[in-house]
C-alpha cells in the first residue's frame, strides 16, 4: 500500500465497504451495467481523491475497497458513495425507482473494516474476490492495472 500525499500530511487509510441495495432487490447485475458502475465510481474518485482498489459486485449488494484522505470520515466516504450512485443511477435507470418503492436505492447503514497492509488488505482483497455463491454471480471490476 502506498504511502498517499495530502496537505501538511501524509497517511496510508484503506476501507472496506459493503453495500447492500434496498430490501435486498436483486437488480445490481440484471439492471445496471457493470461498466456504468466503473464509471460512476471512477467519477466519484476523480471527485473527491478516493482511490478505488477493488470492487466485488453480487446481485443485491457490492463490496469495495478504497482509500480516502483522513479529512473524510469513514461514515461520511460511505455517504458520498451511496447518495451521488443512488442519484445517478435513477437518473439514467428511471424504471427502477418504481421498483423500490420510495425511491431510496441503498439501505440504510451498511458495513466498513479498515483495512492495514500489515495482515488485512491482501486477505480483505482475495474476501471480496471470493465473494459470491457461483463463479457467474460474482463481478468484479478492476481500478488497479
Amino acid at each position: 500500500m502506498e504511502i498517499e500525499h495530502a496537505c501538511h500530511c501524509t497517511y496510508r487509510i484503506r476501507y472496506h465497504m459493503v453495500f447492500v441495495v434496498k430490501y435486498r432487490k436483486k437488480m445490481l447485475l440484471e439492471k445496471i451495467p457493470l461498466e456504468y458502475f466503473k464509471e460512476l465510481l471512477t467519477g466519484i474518485g476523480e471527485r473527491y481523491w478516493f482511490k478505488f482498489e477493488s470492487v466485488g459486485i453480487e446481485e443485491d449488494h457490492f463490496h469495495i475497497v478504497v482509500g480516502a484522505a483522513p479529512r473524510y470520515s469513514p461514515s461520511n466516504i460511505m455517504q458520498i458513495i451511496k447518495s451521488i450512485t443512488a442519484k445517478m443511477i435513477f437518473r439514467r435507470f428511471k424504471s427502477i425507482k418504481n421498483e423500490l418503492w420510495g425511491g431510496e436505492f441503498w439501505s440504510d447503514g451498511g458495513h466498513i473494516d479498515t483495512i492495514s497492509e500489515y495482515g488485512g488488505l491482501e486477505k480483505i482483497r482475495k474476501y471480496v474476490k471470493e465473494q459470491g455463491r457461483l463463479d457467474k454471480q460474482l463481478k468484479l471490476l478492476s481500478f488497479v492495472n
